[in-house]
């Protein structure tokens, strides 16, 4: 057998074959970014996106929040149709409508907040989910019209709200438009403790600027998730106003616990059945 016709027949070329990219290539592994462990994906899944290492709360889209919080196939979203307009016209390095478009694109939905329906081991609730990847969950005239509807359908269904905060604070595309939603949406939560009805408050990591100056801190119930980032103001800018270091875990849901700033701080895996507790409690004190 001639060996030299066997290998002329075999093709080594591998250029004309099309490679998968670094971001195209499916990754089965996830690095936590607080203990650096590496483990596969389906072993995060399982423990809600905890880091089952060193109990690092990995940030979670307002779709598997939802998973995660309420009973299967309960949640009924309303208000999906709402989409922000652009009053201002404005741009910076791109337009205001692009950045929608490119976020509409990324997470398939048209604002940083998914509102609607739900049960929690059976207790029916209105709940407001913010999505980070949806221009760093910014505060906008949806967002707020969005909350707004929520506190209203609370108040006509005589239910709890539970809105759940990923945000780094008021939309600066739209200006007073979106600061105008802190006032709004204070207004009405008052409407809701006038009706004598709960609103719990979750903070994720990170609640920060317009969101935790307004509707994030007007809870009955302060909850917050362990390690989550929460404040107004970036650390870099305090310290730079104020000329002095700041203590260690400032601005963490901890320190916020030490200091009085929250009720509590629960654990992802726990916060269902917190919740289902907090629910049932209001109720009780409600037939009483």
């Amino acid at each position: 057998m001639d060996l030299r016709n066997l290998f002329s027949k075999i093709s080594f070329d591998t250029k004309s074959k099309e490679q998968p990219t670094k971001k195209d290539a499916p990754s089965h592994w996830v690095k936590c970014p607080e203990c650096s462990a590496l483990m596969f994906f389906k072993e995060v899944e399982n423990q809600d996106n905890i880091c089952p290492k060193c109990n690092f709360h990995m940030r979670i889209g307002a779709k598997r929040r939802i998973e995660i919080l309420t009973d299967k196939d309960s949640f009924v979203e309303y208000d999906a149709n709402l989409k922000p307009n652009d009053p201002l016209k404005f741009v910076d390095k791109t337009s205001y409508k692009k950045r929608v478009d490119e976020a509409l694109k990324n997470t398939g939905r048209t604002s940083s907040v998914v509102s609607g329906e739900c049960t929690i081991n059976g207790i029916p609730v209105q709940m407001v989910v913010f999505d980070f990847a949806f221009m760093g969950g910014s505060l906008g005239s949806v967002e707020g019209e969005k909350i707004v509807r929520a506190v209203n359908r609370a108040i006509e269904k005589h239910q709890g709200l539970i809105i759940i905060s990923a945000s780094g604070g008021a939309r600066m595309q739209e200006s007073t438009f979106a600061l105008m939603q802190m006032a709004k949406t204070s207004a009405a939560l008052k409407k809701l403790d006038h009706a004598k009805l709960p609103y719990i408050s979750i903070l994720t990591d990170p609640t920060m600027g317009g969101v935790s100056a307004s509707f994030a801190f007007l809870g009955d119930i302060i909850m917050a998730e362990p390690g989550a980032l929460i404040g107004f103001a970036g650390q870099r800018v305090i310290k730079q106003t104020i000329g002095a270091d700041l203590p260690a875990g400032f601005q963490r849901a901890e320190f916020l616990l030490e200091k009085g700033s929250i009720d509590m701080v629960v654990n992802r895996s726990k916060m269902k059945q917190t919740l289902t507790d907090l629910l049932s409690m209001f109720q009780k004190e409600k037939i009483s």
